[in-house]
């Protein structure tokens, strides 16, 4: 087994121990007619109806895996996930939808889903069990506005180098559902909420958008994101105005923290990326590597990022004169402002960079995979790179820096054979960065 081999089954022992089905059984059960979930306990028998509903990535298999324990005592259920990553269900319908820009489907799915919520009596139970990709997923759109508004806004943001935080601001104040208010729309039912974390500290206001999470941002906030990025005019202009009526306090402002919604609500997170990296380092382990989790809260420009990743990596090189096998663990997200009209995602234009900064260190070789199993809007998960990709894109007569100029890291890693395809992982906490030194 070659190192690229090797870092990929570490990259793969990380990803399977997040799986949501592992997750869910870990923190749900059934016994003497009590639902567990975690610490809290629910009388089967005093429960007139138990509704299981979400959206993301990960909710598909979150689905099967409570219809597993609950089966047909489910009485409805919805959930929303990105197209082909759905799994058999019996009790809870799904829909498959528009993943990072919203669709029609998305729409749908979203309308029963609240159709679903809105029949929650105070003796009833609402599971809602939400993963990354949810902001995307479930989606409303503004009154107003149309969906061609949503997209276009969606698409603004992806390529202006916006954090989740920022950008799930925004959308929060665009929506009736995200920012606690499906929470709010299933008053007076209890609300519990099974949740894996795709970002950075775990926010559950920005997971998903926080269906079911008191929200501290406010229209304001959306607005001086908007302004801080000078996109105004790029806006269009009835969603500019949904954001100003909110402003001018004409809108509902999402749910806060001193809403009695609240005490109906708990919101548990089940699985994040200290999880995976904690089990790639095992991997790596047995792979007989000196293994160290480096931060797993990666952000911040992707140029910025792989600067870092090497010179920490050069520099354990440098240092340790004992060890000859060294693994190194990052794990998070780093942004992309895209200004080429190439194909790629950011574990891949992260890749392509590093590539181009460890040509002259042999022996290190770096993965970076998104571990939902997609990167960007391509269907590789990421891509592997050592100190001789360089070396063979030249034989290959690959220009480099024009594939990075053009943001074209998915055609580049096509030819050279750097890409990671998993196909979709049924999972989502970040991405994984794994380096190997040898």
């Amino acid at each position: 087994m070659d190192k690229r081999e090797k870092a990929i089954g570490i990259f793969l022992a990380g990803v399977e121990s997040v799986k949501p089905d592992i997750l869910i059984k870990r923190y749900v059960s059934i016994n003497h007619n009590v639902l567990q979930i975690e610490e809290i306990g629910f009388d089967l028998s005093a429960l007139k109806n138990i509704y299981v509903v979400g959206a993301g990535k990960a909710s598909a298999m979150m689905a099967q895996a409570m219809e597993s324990i609950l089966g047909s005592r489910i009485t409805a259920g919805h959930i929303i996930t990105k197209y082909e990553h759905s799994v058999p269900l019996e009790f809870i319908k799904i829909t498959e939808a528009g993943h990072p820009v919203p669709d029609e489907n998305g729409i749908k799915g979203t309308e029963q889903i609240m159709s679903i919520v809105k029949k929650a009596g105070k003796d009833d139970l609402v599971i809602c069990l939400i993963s990354g990709g949810g902001s995307a997923l479930l989606a409303d759109v503004p009154e107003g506005c149309t969906l061609d508004d949503l997209k276009t806004v969606s698409n603004i943001l992806l390529k202006t180098g916006a954090n989740i935080t920022e950008m799930n601001c925004i959308r929060k104040h665009l929506s009736k559902v995200k920012g606690g208010q499906l929470a709010k729309a299933a008053s007076p039912a209890r609300v519990v909420s099974l949740i894996l974390s795709d970002v950075i500290g775990d926010p559950l206001d920005v997971i998903a958008s926080g269906p079911t999470a008191p929200d501290p941002t406010t229209f304001a906030d959306a607005i001086s994101i908007i302004r801080k990025y000078k996109i105004e005019s790029q806006i269009p202009e009835q969603i500019y105005r949904v954001l100003q009526e909110g402003f001018d306090k004409k809108r509902q402002e999402t749910l806060k923290e001193s809403d009695e919604v609240i005490l109906n609500t708990h919101n548990l997170i089940i699985g994040t990326n200290k999880l995976a990296l904690k089990t790639a380092k095992e991997k790596a382990e047995s792979f007989g590597y000196k293994s160290e989790i480096m931060t797993n809260k990666i952000d911040g420009d992707v140029n910025d990022v792989a600067s870092y990743i090497v010179e920490t990596a050069i520099n354990v090189k440098k240092e340790e004169t004992i060890n000859k096998k060294i693994c190194l663990l990052f794990a998070g997200e780093p942004t992309v402002k895209v200004k080429g009209k190439g194909l790629g995602g950011r574990n891949q234009h992260l890749a392509l960079l590093t590539a181009g900064l460890i040509k002259d260190f042999p022996g290190i070789t770096l993965l970076s995979g998104g571990t939902d199993g997609s990167d960007g809007p391509t269907d590789a998960a990421g891509a592997v790179v050592d100190s001789l990709t360089a070396e063979n894109a030249s034989n290959l007569h690959l220009d480099m820096e024009q594939y990075i100029n053009n943001f074209d890291s998915y055609h580049f890693f096509k030819q050279e054979g750097g890409l990671i395809i998993t196909g979709p992982t049924q999972t989502n906490v970040m991405d994984l960065m794994i380096v190997l030194i040898d």
